[in-house]
């Protein structure tokens, strides 16, 4: 199997970042950079997302296995971990696997539990899109507003898109992520006096309603030592809409 693509930068103790659903290790390339002053940074592609390996399964405990095969790989004996939405999934459960590997945890804006959301109004019309008839970014740009009128949104999704040997090619998987979907959306079936000891810092964002009060409940019962803070004026994406807030929050419980 594959190792997944990592970027790394600066020095000191490993602090590893995961990404969220559709996204990549260069959506974290800022913080990554504010991080690297107190850390060695390794922020990794998940599978099926970025530089890394396409695979038709997408779920949990495989892609935890693809980190900890990372982590061997780089001889990490402890490191601190970073997991936003899909990444902060896969972030729990590697912590619940090997909690000697982890010193302390940051999950961003997820809680281990299934969720209702769905994304076929992104993906259906990424898919149908006819990209050999588009000559540009642009034009690939002007296809999507119909379905996606949001412009952040679509500019986040269409950082995946890159041009190789004259071609256009998605950087992401769309098509085992659509098929995988309901893995990604839920949260592995797991005992439930399952515990976690791990120091962890949850941070949710004040417009987002993935972390709630019945959310906050399954928290409080499977992380012995957790706690919860909210950022003002950011939603699902808190690191990338408040991002000097979200690193201050987050050194201020790392260090």
């Amino acid at each position: 199997m594959d190792l997944l693509h990592y970027s790394e930068t600066g020095n000191g103790e490993p602090l590893i970042i995961l990404h969220g659903l559709f996204g990549s290790n260069k959506n974290w390339q800022s913080l990554a950079r504010v991080f690297s002053r107190h850390f060695k940074v390794f922020s990794l592609d998940l599978r099926n997302h970025g530089q890394s390996f396409h695979h038709q399964e997408m779920n949990y405990p495989v892609m935890v296995e693809d980190v900890y095969r990372l982590i061997c790989h780089l001889e990490i004996d402890s490191c601190a971990l970073i997991g936003h939405s899909m990444g902060g999934k896969t972030a729990m459960l590697l912590t619940l696997k090997h909690p000697e590997l982890v010193s302390q945890l940051v999950v961003a804006d997820i809680a281990p539990v299934a969720y209702s959301h769905a994304y076929s109004h992104l993906i259906d019309p990424i898919l149908g899109l006819k990209l050999d008839q588009l000559d540009s970014r642009s034009a690939v740009d002007k296809v999507l507003q119909r379905d996606i009128p949001d412009t952040l949104l679509r500019n986040f999704l269409l950082q995946n898109l890159e041009r190789k040997a004259g071609h256009w090619r998605w950087k992401v998987n769309w098509t085992a992520i659509d098929r995988q979907m309901y893995h990604l959306t839920g949260f592995p079936v797991l005992p439930p006096a399952w515990k976690i000891g791990t120091q962890t810092q949850f941070i949710r964002g004040e417009h987002s309603d993935y972390i709630g009060a019945a959310e906050e409940s399954e928290i409080a019962v499977h992380f012995k030592d957790a706690s919860i803070k909210t950022i003002a004026n950011a939603g699902h994406w808190l690191h990338a809409e408040q991002p000097e807030i979200f690193s201050q929050i987050t050194l201020k419980f790392l260090l």
